[in-house]
């Protein structure tokens, strides 16, 4: 789960980070009182959606009055920021964050995250702030320190040394690296994060070391553990078709392609997707139905995919172990007399209770193509979508 700007930073301010001041604002009229309430001269109007690059598509401006504060907002509520995260589609602006303007010396990139190879958090920096990692790593390497943390020890000071001469820290600014970084370590931790990314890491021309922006990322799993966290969840920011897939605890990724899928296991599903596109076409999702699936819960699973209008056509890949082959047809009927069926659909079945999935949905009189094996159902499912087509 991820959460926006103003409300990462209020969690590191709970640990003691340094961040700027800064309220958040859901209207014009908000927008200016918080710029009035923070007092001048500079203050920093910011689009909050859950993508990057927005002061390149002209969602992050500084400005000097509180009528520009005024005039900015007015722009950016209710507009649509299209980022190279965001996709063409772009993200509509609903709230912003007006934040103190700070004299910038120098900036820096700062993350952590899981690790899952060495099983520790990893800490990443960088002195190229502000930029892309992915970009800097690409063109220059040589500027990137990658470093984990043994959590017998938790981050040691020896850890906050190496940044500090990495990112060339006098000695005062080494001497707040000391405090700082240990609370983002702590805060990481405490919070069930899987990315904490501050891009830039400043330091300001009076010398102090401070976080100016900030991006979380949480493990879902460990969402019952943080019930204030979960109550910062922005529904909005999030595609509509994986929020009604969470409420039946479905794993639904949506994606860019034209074949809808329904599988078993994320190793199938995987499977499913690659040989999908092997013979030419691309999967509009990763749904993995889990292996003991109710009716009801298959039934949502067939609807998510058929709301989503570029699938033209449906291949279910079931492999019945735990997962019944009957329970898989019964809620594929139930969906398809319910909402309808305008694609082709393509359902393999395998395992338990296979001939009896199959009687099912050979006695419901649905146009179905069934198929013996995966590489069937992928070549008949290409074919059907493209003779729709």
């Amino acid at each position: 789960m991820n959460i926006h700007e103003y409300q990462a930073k209020a969690v590191l301010r709970e640990f003691g980070v340094p961040v700027p001041r800064g309220i958040p604002a859901f209207s014009v009229d908000e927008a200016a009182k918080a710029a009035a309430d923070l007092g001048g001269p500079v203050w920093v109007v910011k689009a909050q959606i859950h993508a990057g690059g927005r002061g390149k598509a002209g969602g992050v401006k500084v400005v000097k009055s509180v009528a520009d504060v005024k005039r900015e907002a007015e722009r950016l509520l209710g507009a649509t920021l299209v980022t190279h995260q965001t996709g063409p589609h772009g993200r509509e602006v609903h709230r912003l964050y007006i934040e103190e303007g700070s004299n910038i010396d120098r900036e820096y990139y700062l993350s952590a995250l899981v690790d899952r190879a060495a099983a520790r958090v990893a800490f990443v920096v960088s002195t190229e702030g502000g930029m892309e990692i992915e970009d800097v790593a690409r063109t220059r390497p040589e500027k990137i320190l990658s470093f984990s943390v043994d959590p017998a020890t938790g981050f040691m000071a020896h850890h906050a040394h190496r940044v500090a001469r990495a990112l060339g820290f006098n000695r005062e600014v080494a001497k707040q690296a000391e405090t700082v970084l240990p609370k983002l370590y702590a805060v990481f931790l405490a919070k069930d994060m899987n990315l904490l990314e501050i891009n830039p890491l400043v330091v300001t021309k009076a010398g102090e070391l401070v976080c100016l922006d900030a991006k979380i990322g949480f493990d879902d799993n460990a969402l019952y553990r943080h019930p204030d966290i979960t109550a910062l969840r922005d529904l909005a920011e999030e595609d509509a078709k994986e929020v009604e897939a969470s409420r039946y605890d479905l794993n639904y990724v949506a994606l860019d392609g034209t074949i809808g899928c329904m599988v078993n296991g994320a190793g199938l599903a995987m499977a499913t997707m690659d040989i999908i596109k092997l013979y030419g076409e691309t999967p509009a999702n990763f749904l993995d139905v889990g292996g003991g699936a109710s009716k009801d819960k298959v039934t949502a699973a067939f609807k998510i995919i058929t709301s989503d209008p570029h699938v033209q056509g449906i291949l279910i890949n079931i492999f019945g172990g735990i997962m019944r082959c009957d329970v898989i047809a019964e809620g594929v009927v139930a969906a398809v007399k319910e909402v309808g069926l305008r694609v082709p659909l393509v359902v393999r079945l395998e395992g338990t209770n296979v001939a009896l999935g199959k009687e099912i949905i050979g006695k419901s009189g649905l146009n179905v193509i069934p198929a013996d094996d995966l590489d069937d159902a992928a070549q008949k499912i290409v074919k059907a979508v493209r003779e729709a087509a």
